[in-house]
């Protein structure tokens, strides 16, 4: 036997929604899809501006690229995980959305000025080449900054479109 349906005879189901038991999960799936696409175009986009695209070797230059992409998942979906559970509601996404979505971006941008200060000044895991614009006080790049107030928001409109829609 299948899965019992909810509905009654002759009602058709409704397809899941921001309100539904399911659509915070469609949510997240668009949301994480948009972040792994935006983030692997822009980590692509961004390699001239660090020392490795004049240093690295193609092989080197590509893994670079999927790995910073698959942190940019993580941190992502760190980032929403964890402003979910302390900002959230059991209503979400159709409560709290833009709440939520603007203590994520928050999050992910506070992370990564973090990572790029201790990643570029302490432990020298990556270097910038000097087409990199950098931020005072602490020297993050710019370029990665806008990363992470740009695809993180643009992924939340996109994710809440496509479950709207």
């Amino acid at each position: 036997m299948g899965e019992r349906s909810t509905a009654r005879r002759g009602e058709q189901e409704s397809p899941p929604s921001a309100s539904s038991g399911r659509g915070w999960l469609s949510l997240l799936r668009h949301y994480l899809l948009a972040i792994a696409a935006g983030n692997l175009i822009w980590e692509f986009a961004q390699l001239p501006l660090y020392t490795i695209w004049r240093t690295g070797t193609p092989g080197e230059i590509v893994f670079a690229a999927v790995h910073c992409t698959g942190g940019d998942i993580l941190i992502a979906g760190a980032a929403l995980t964890g402003t979910l559970a302390v900002a959230g509601g059991e209503n979400w996404p159709l409560d709290r959305y833009r709440t939520v979505a603007v203590i994520a971006v928050a999050g992910g941008f506070t992370y990564t000025i973090f990572s790029e200060w201790l990643n570029v000044e302490v432990r020298g895991s990556w270097s910038y080449s000097e087409w990199m614009p950098r931020v005072p006080p602490l020297g993050s790049g710019l370029a990665p900054l806008a990363q992470w107030l740009i695809i993180p928001s643009v992924a939340f409109w996109w994710a809440r479109r496509r479950v709207s829609a």
